[in-house]
């Protein structure tokens, strides 16, 4: 795989480490509700929902660092997986929540499975 696809692969994965930071252990503070464009009462009274989807991004994040080391023919396999796993979650965030998510979580993914297809 070339190096601009394992670093977008990686730069992926810490976008959604960072997702669950906000949602897991920020999602009362104003950093999240700038962010998520909620409120204070909102975030108290879904802190647990948004832990839960924090989590999940967590295992994004871990599929997508176990495809960025992982040796070919398995290396390939999950990368494409969890790429599009991510632009899937992307889309149906953007249907059901908000558009932003669009430009936020499934274009990145998008550009990012174009790496990896075209690199191997």
């Amino acid at each position: 795989m070339s190096t601009a696809a394992v670093i977008a692969v990686v730069a992926l994965a810490l976008l959604h480490v960072y997702i669950l930071v906000l949602e897991m252990f920020l999602w009362t503070t104003p950093r999240a509700w700038a962010a998520f464009g909620t409120s204070p009462e909102f975030a108290v009274s879904t802190k647990s929902m948004a832990a839960n989807q924090g989590l999940y991004n967590g295992f994004l994040a871990a599929g997508l660092l176990w495809g960025a080391f992982a040796a070919d023919p398995v290396g390939f396999q999950v990368r494409v997986f969890f790429t599009t796993c991510v632009a899937v979650a992307g889309v149906y965030g953007a249907a059901t929540s908000s558009r932003k998510i669009l430009f936020v979580q499934t274009l990145p993914a998008l550009v990012v499975l174009a790496l990896v297809l075209l690199a191997h």
